[in-house]
């Protein structure tokens, strides 16, 4: 029976024209960012390098396929969940707003496995959208750009040898689609409770935007609640460039994810189980 539910979900999902709006952003977007540095990639290198050429001789390819996949998703890590919230939004407030409810429900079929089919409808396609992030940006980066070494900047300098590089990186996008997931499963909450498709998008982003501005402050009462935040955890895909690994921070950090998106998925169980359809 839940097969039965995903695919019908999936098949649902998939004759939609808007479903295929965030692959074709998503698209756009890289071939932009790729475009860019093809064409103006050098003179960055030469600007973030400039201080480090005064103490290390650097040689090789520095503009490569891994670098530019780095930076890419550094900004793309923004507007995906935008491109995420747009299709998961619309799951179960799409069907309220066009009245399919009452006649789904006509079925033998619980609400509860509705919605877990939906659930996971719903996460595969955020599993879809995140490997095609994958694809795009390494293979096209190192199509155009080959590969090398990269020097990644955040808590600190790293210099990461290309041997381990790819294996870093499909360990970052796992754990992307792990945040992903997280934000399809808080835009869920408010799908079920909203009768547009409209508000859980307002809703979600507006909730990450305000945890994500908590989450860069250390000082105060912030620096007290930023271990508790999805959103501190989320970022933690750069985690997977340091050097050395610390896989305590990085499991801690799926374990708080994989715990919101149970509670998330847990309140949209309880909400729809007690909403009044009445179309």
């Amino acid at each position: 029976m839940m097969l039965t539910l995903i695919h019908i979900e999936l098949e649902k999902l998939f004759s939609r024209g808007r479903s295929y709006i965030s692959f074709f952003a998503m698209l756009v977007i890289v071939l932009v960012i790729q475009g860019g540095m093809m064409l103006d990639g050098d003179s960055l290198i030469d600007f973030v390098s400039e201080n480090l050429q005064e103490v290390f001789i650097l040689e090789g390819n520095l503009l490569n396929g891994y670098l530019i996949t780095f930076i890419s998703i550094n900004g793309l890590w923004i507007h995906v969940p935008i491109l995420v919230v747009i299709v998961t939004g619309d799951m179960i407030s799409g069907e309220a707003s066009a009245g399919t409810f009452r006649m789904v429900l006509s079925r033998p079929v619980s609400r509860s496995k509705l919605i877990l089919a939906k659930f996971i409808t719903a996460m595969i396609y955020v599993a879809l959208l995140v490997i095609m992030l994958a694809v795009l940006s390494l293979g096209l980066g190192i199509l155009f750009f080959g590969t090398g070494d990269i020097i990644v900047f955040f808590e600190s300098i790293n210099i990461l040898p290309e041997e381990i590089l790819m294996d870093r990186f499909l360990m970052a996008f796992v754990f992307g689609i792990l945040s992903m997931w997280l934000v399809g499963a808080l835009s869920f909450v408010f799908s079920a409770m909203a009768e547009n498709s409209l508000s859980p998008i307002i809703l979600t982003m507006a909730i990450i935007i305000l945890f994500t501005v908590i989450s860069s402050f250390e000082v105060g009462i912030f620096e007290k609640i930023r271990p508790y935040l999805f959103t501190t955890h989320m970022n933690h895909w750069q985690s997977f460039f340091d050097y050395e690994l610390d896989w305590n921070k990085i499991g801690n950090s799926i374990v708080i994810l994989i715990g919101h998106i149970f509670v998330f998925l847990t309140l949209t169980l309880i909400v729809f189980n007690k909403k009044d359809i009445t179309s």
